[in-house]
Order: structure tokens, then sequence, then C-alpha cells
């Protein structure tokens, strides 16, 4: 384990396993990190501390388990929220505990507007999230009869265009072929 963990104050230690135990781990470090910064500790050290204790705590940890990427899942979420779904859109993001992962998003008329339907990381179905979301997005789209779009199925790029960026008319399947690499990492 990390040394820094002994520079916490106690009470930071027991908010910092609280957040573990229950799996928030963009709060644990976020904790670690507020107390420790002022002693030189940056963001990948404070993301070491939190690891360890995830590796402390073991099987006490209650994991998230990973959003459903069933149809009946998705449509539920789709029939949640607050305007019609114009079409089923797939886009990359990422963050430097999770790397790359896809969020499913139900664009919306009337509101216009987005709402988040899955977030599909890396392994977390049994395979690359990108595949595992246009699967996905995919089955929804056809489900709900509309289009769906996956910009950058093969390669992480969170620069590609949107579907509405594309007008109303965008193609209900994905791009095929590869992407161009962006150059950038996803720890922004």
């Amino acid at each position: 384990m990390s040394g820094w963990w002994r520079y916490l104050e106690e009470r930071t230690r027991e908010e910092v396993d609280a957040d573990v135990l229950r799996d928030r781990r963009i709060s644990a470090v976020r904790s670690v990190w507020e107390e420790l910064r002022l002693l030189g500790v940056g963001l990948h050290e404070a993301e070491g501390v939190v690891q360890g204790r995830y590796e402390a705590l073991g099987e006490q940890v209650r994991r998230t388990p990973p959003d459903s990427l069933d149809v009946p899942s998705l449509v539920a979420r789709a029939a949640a929220l607050p305007g019609r779904v114009a079409a089923v859109e797939a886009v990359w993001d990422g963050d430097t505990v999770h790397d790359w992962f896809v969020v499913l998003i139900a664009v919306l008329d009337a509101p216009e507007g987005e709402g988040h339907l899955a977030t599909v990381y890396r392994g977390s179905h049994g395979r690359p999230a990108g595949p595992a979301a246009a699967e996905a997005g995919r089955a929804l789209a056809d489900h709900l009869g509309v289009p769906f779009h996956f910009a950058s199925p093969d390669v992480p790029d969170d620069d590609a265009p949107r579907w509405r960026a594309l007008g109303t008319g965008a193609s209900p399947t994905p791009s095929r072929g590869p992407a161009p690499q962006t150059g950038r990492s996803p720890g922004r």
C-alpha cells in the first residue's frame, strides 16, 4: 500500500474506505488528493492510494454492476426520458480511471436534448467497449425505429462528428472503416 495513506487524517481515511466499499473511486481519489496535494501528491499518486485501499478491502467492495445493455432495459431507460427519441448515438469518452469508454445516448426532440442510456467500459460486457456499445445501440435503434450513429466504432475518438451535427438525414448505420487517431489521450 502507498506510504501516503498514513498521512491522511483518520476522518479522511474513514471517508475514503466508505467510498471504496461503495465503489465510488472518483470520490475517494478526490478526498485523498484534496488532503495531500499541499504535500505534493498529484492525482496519479492519489489514485495509487485508492487502488491500495481497493486491494486491501478486496471482496468487501460492493462493485457497481455494469449498465445492462439488453433491449428491454435500454427501452425502459429511453421511455423515462423527457422527450421523443429521434436517434440513438454512441460516443467515446475517457478519463484517467476508466481509460476509454463508450456512452450510449438517446438524442431527443421535443424537447431537444439528450439522455444517458448506458456507459460501456472496456471489458465490462466480456468484450471491447466499441463493439458491445455498437451492438446494443443498433438493437435499441432498430427496436425504436430511429437511426443509430456511431462515428468511430473501432477507434476511440471523442472529437468524432455527432449525429445532430450531421443533420436529421444522418445515416442510420455507423460509418465503416477506421477513424483517424486524434492524438488525444483520455486523461486530458
